[in-house]
């Protein structure tokens, strides 16, 4: 049942604490406010847009490319937005695959919330999305995105050097991955 409160639609799927539902440009004002607050904790790892034509064109590129955005929200907060994942470069055909990004917001880090907004997103890739396996380059340094993605059963596949250009330097990224069969309650 979606949170009365909750002004964009139905949630794509919810767990005890989260829910998701995907980004929009009607996202502008609270995701920059969030993207803003959130600078120290993201930095030198991630780069969100803070600044509304930023925004929008964040939220353009998502929607030429084949790539998913979803917002962790908090439906008991009327629906706050918590942290975001993506599904990039989404390849059909016989890899159905994708590039997982993603991010906590600095009012929410630390709770739990992107942890189980992972995990719906995992079964949404691999339930309604028909995606096989998912794919998350995190920088070495980076222990609570290597932390997130141990928790959730992603395989450490390899490391590739200067893999990403961020905070103006290519960044070395471990590999890690997951695949549907590697979900215990997948049934696919």
């Amino acid at each position: 049942m979606p949170d009365p409160d909750h002004q964009h639609g139905s949630y794509l799927a919810r767990g005890p604490h989260v829910a998701l539902r995907p980004l929009t440009h009607d996202d502008a004002a609270e995701f920059t406010a969030l993207a803003r607050a959130s600078t120290q904790l993201h930095h030198p790892w991630l780069a969100m847009p803070t600044a509304y034509a930023a925004f929008t064109a964040y939220v353009d590129r998502i929607a030429e490319r084949q790539s998913v955005s979803l917002l962790v929200c908090l439906p008991d907060s009327g629906g706050a937005i918590a942290g975001f994942v993506n599904i990039n470069n989404i390849v059909r055909g016989g890899f159905q695959s994708g590039a997982l990004g993603y991010g906590a917001f600095a009012p929410s880090a630390g709770r739990g919330h992107l942890s189980e907004g992972l995990g719906l997103v995992l079964r949404h890739a691999f339930g309604p999305l028909g995606l096989h396996r998912l794919e998350a380059n995190i920088q070495p340094g980076n222990a609570a995105s290597l932390g997130l993605v141990k928790r959730h059963g992603f395989r450490l596949e390899g490391f590739s050097p200067g893999f990403l250009f961020i905070d103006g330097a290519w960044r070395d990224h471990k590999r890690w991955a997951i695949t549907a069969e590697m979900i215990p309650d997948h049934q696919g």
